[in-house]
């Protein structure tokens, strides 16, 4: 399990504000890009929707899809290919892994945002960053890293309060300009040996398990199976026994059983909205009495074990429904679903490639100083949803299935 909670007081961390540092590591971006992600190569499409939206002036949010932990990499090239820099907002625990990364992404631009909390100091910077201009803002609008390809998960509201907040406040000023969103879609393209990448990653699953090996049964029967074999561990863990049925059903009911267990259990009065955002109240409601120190060791063990659990809930939130099938797979699929049971169940960060990445820019979307409240949805993040999908289906559809 990967720790993205902490039970500390928050430190914001700010971005380094100077352009020097990011001209300087730029020329190493590709070369982290291939050894720490397996990412190959990457392509850039319709940049000169966010060259316009630069030389015109704009205040300027990117709101790219989540899918992979290279994703704020590949956006280096989307900048260098723009002939800009970025500033861009990054959950708090990506500072909490030693002093080399935190250093490292906040001379590229990143700052802190605690995810469990009303982080004003985060609020207000990315405000300020949007409103002065001088680089765009990158936004994570679904949330949490999903490890899937092609499907967009529900938008957070932040970036449009984000580009709104900015609007009224250069309004406000009397200073002319537009703010603007560009969505962004990132997809990665698999393009090694799936057999020979996975088959010694099932191999070594299957041996935790005391199995022999499944080498009669295809590679997609076999992850079938230790899919199967994982959630039972956790059915059991969670629940005393395994269920039978259908694996993506069961998924589903253990996901929302966790979740209404512990929102009844923390007296969470609001319990709608998607997994991340049920998630994220939930922990903002365990963690607060910890970081005050006003919980004992024993109720301590006990937030943690709850926490856990929600960890884990989101995590298997992001298992779509046949996202992998017998036949007829996109090879990054498949690269993604081994990659999540790693990280998942192991806590090991697998890097499989070559992969090769495509990035498109979408068209700009005006945002104005108010929300159309009649409106169920935010219609801003309506749309960039909307944008993200039907550019990452038209990236899929290039791709031949094996």
């Amino acid at each position: 399990m990967q720790q993205v909670v902490f039970d500390e007081p928050y430190e914001f961390v700010p971005p380094a504000y100077s352009d020097w540092w990011p001209a300087i590591l730029r020329p190493y971006l590709r070369r982290h890009l291939r050894k720490a992600h397996g990412v190959h190569s990457v392509e850039c499409r319709q940049v000169e929707r966010l060259r316009a939206s630069l030389a015109a002036g704009r205040s300027i949010v990117l709101t790219p899809n989540h899918c992979r932990f290279a994703d704020p990499m590949v956006l280096g090239v989307l900048a260098q290919q723009a002939d800009c820099h970025l500033f861009a907002m990054g959950s708090w625990h990506l500072f909490k892994q030693g002093w080399y990364q935190r250093t490292m992404i906040r001379l590229m631009g990143a700052f802190s945002l605690l995810r469990e909390g009303n982080d004003r100091q985060a609020i207000d910077t990315a405000i300020d960053i949007v409103v002065s201009r001088k680089r765009p803002l990158v936004m994570f609008p679904e949330g949490a890293l999903t490890r899937h390809n092609d499907i967009v998960e529900e938008m957070m509201d932040g970036p449009s309060f984000i580009a709104r907040q900015a609007a009224k406040r250069l309004r406000k000023s009397g200073q002319a300009g537009e703010v603007v969103i560009h969505p962004v879609a990132i997809r990665y393209a698999f393009q090694g040996d799936l057999e020979a990448t996975l088959t010694p990653v099932i191999d070594e699953f299957e041996a935790r398990f005391s199995w022999q090996p499944q080498r009669h049964l295809s590679l997609v029967e076999r992850i079938g199976k230790i899919g199967n074999a994982l959630l039972a561990l956790k059915e059991v863990e969670y629940l005393g026994t395994a269920r039978a049925g259908n694996l993506h059903e069961r998924t589903e009911l253990l996901v929302q059983e966790l979740l209404a267990g512990l929102e009844s259990k923390w007296q969470i009065k609001d319990t709608s909205g998607s997994v991340i955002a049920r998630v994220k109240r939930l922990r903002t409601a365990l963690l607060a009495e910890m970081i005050a120190g006003r919980v004992t060791p024993d109720e301590r063990a006990e937030r943690w074990r709850d926490l856990a659990a929600c960890y884990y809930a989101q995590q298997l939130s992001h298992y779509p429904r046949d996202y992998v099938q017998p036949n007829n797979n996109f090879p990054e699929h498949v690269v993604e679903t081994v990659e999540r049971f790693e990280e998942d169940f192991t806590g090991r960060l697998g890097i499989h490639g070559p992969f090769h990445s495509v990035i498109q820019v979408g068209e700009a979307i005006p945002v104005g100083t108010h929300r159309d409240r009649n409106a169920g949805a935010d219609p801003i993040m309506a749309e960039v949803k909307r944008q993200l999908q039907s550019m990452i289906d038209g990236m899929a559809a290039e791709r031949t299935p094996v």
